[in-house]
C-alpha cells in the first residue's frame, strides 16, 4: 500500500465547530418495520452544523432506509426527525430542505453541464446574471469549467458525480443525505472524489450525513462517526472511540494494509 494511502488512515480531519446550538439534524427512538422485520429498531443521531457525520455499516443493516426516512422517502413507526428544529415527519420531500444523493447522478440527458447545474435557480426564478456567476464558480470548484456544454453521455461517472454535488450545493440544503454515493466508481476515480469532497465540504461549510460500509472513506471524510449493525445505531464521542470500538473493524483495517 501507497504511504499516502496509511497516512489517510492516521491523520484525523479536523472535527467540526461544535456551538451552543441545536443540532442541525435531529433523530431520536425512530423505528421502521417492513411486516415483521424491524429495519430501524430505535435510532437516536445528531448531526451538527458543517460537519460530516458518517454512519459505517454492511449491506442491509438499514443505512439507506436511515437517509430516506429523512428524506421524507420512507415513512415511520415511530419516533421523530427535525432539522433545525422543525419536524419533518408531515412535511413532503420538497419542503424538508435536504438533498438526497445516491450512487446514480440522475443528470438530466436534454441539458448540458451548465444547465444541469443551474436547474434550481432556473426553477427559483434567480436572475440569469447570478445563475452564470454561481454556475461559473462551481464549474471552476468542480474541475469541469471546459465540458460546460457537455452532454451526460459525453461524460465519465466521475464527472457526472461531480455535477450532481455541484447542483446539490446550490440548492442550499440544510442537510446532504450521500448514500455510498461514490461506491459505483474506479478505485482511482473514488479517492479523487473523496479528496474533492473534503474540498468542496471546506469551501461551502455544508453538512452532511454520508453512509458507506468502506472503513477507509469513513475516516478519510468523516468528522464524528457512527456504526449501523441490524438497524440499530451507536454513535461515538471521537474518532479514538471509533477507532478503538473492535466492532467497527477499523483496527483489522489498518493492520491489514500494514502488512501489505
Amino acid at each position: 500500500m501507497r504511504d499516502s494511502t496509511l497516512r489517510s488512515f492516521a491523520v484525523p480531519r479536523q472535527p467540526a465547530m461544535k456551538t451552543m446550538a441545536a443540532p442541525r439534524l435531529h433523530l431520536s427512538h425512530v423505528t421502521v418495520a417492513f411486516g415483521a422485520s424491524q429495519v430501524l429498531c430505535n435510532v437516536s443521531l445528531d448531526v451538527f452544523p458543517v460537519e460530516t457525520m458518517v454512519v459505517l455499516g454492511g449491506s442491509g443493516c438499514g443505512k439507506t432506509t436511515l437517509l430516506k426516512v429523512i428524506a421524507g422517502l420512507q415513512s415511520v413507526d415511530s419516533g421523530v426527525v427535525h432539522v433545525d428544529e422543525v419536524e419533518l415527519r408531515h412535511l413532503p420531500p420538497q419542503a424538508r430542505r435536504v438533498v438526497y444523493l445516491d450512487q446514480e447522478a440522475l443528470l438530466f440527458e436534454h441539458l448540458n453541464v451548465f444547465e444541469n447545474i443551474a436547474f434550481g435557480l432556473r426553477l427559483r426564478k434567480v436572475p440569469s446574471k447570478q445563475v452564470k456567476e454561481h454556475v461559473d464558480e462551481l464549474l471552476e470548484a468542480i474541475g469541469l469549467g471546459p465540458h460546460a456544454a457537455k452532454r451526460s453521455w459525453q461524460l465519465s461517472g466521475g464527472q457526472k458525480q461531480r455535477i450532481a454535488f455541484a447542483r446539490a450545493i446550490l440548492a442550499e440544503p440544510r442537510v446532504l443525505l450521500l448514500d455510498e454515493p461514490f461506491g459505483s466508481l474506479d478505485a482511482r476515480t473514488r479517492a479523487e472524489m473523496q479528496h474533492l469532497y473534503q474540498r468542496l465540504a471546506e469551501r461551502y461549510r455544508f453538512t452532511s450525513l454520508l453512509v458507506t460500509h468502506d472503513v477507509r472513506e469513513a475516516l478519510v471524510l468523516g468528522n464524528r462517526f457512527a456504526l449501523m449493525s441490524g438497524g440499530a445505531l451507536a454513535c461515538y464521542d471521537s474518532r479514538e472511540a471509533f477507532v478503538a470500538d473492535e466492532t467497527t473493524g477499523v483496527r483489522e483495517e489498518v493492520n491489514f494494509w500494514k502488512h501489505i
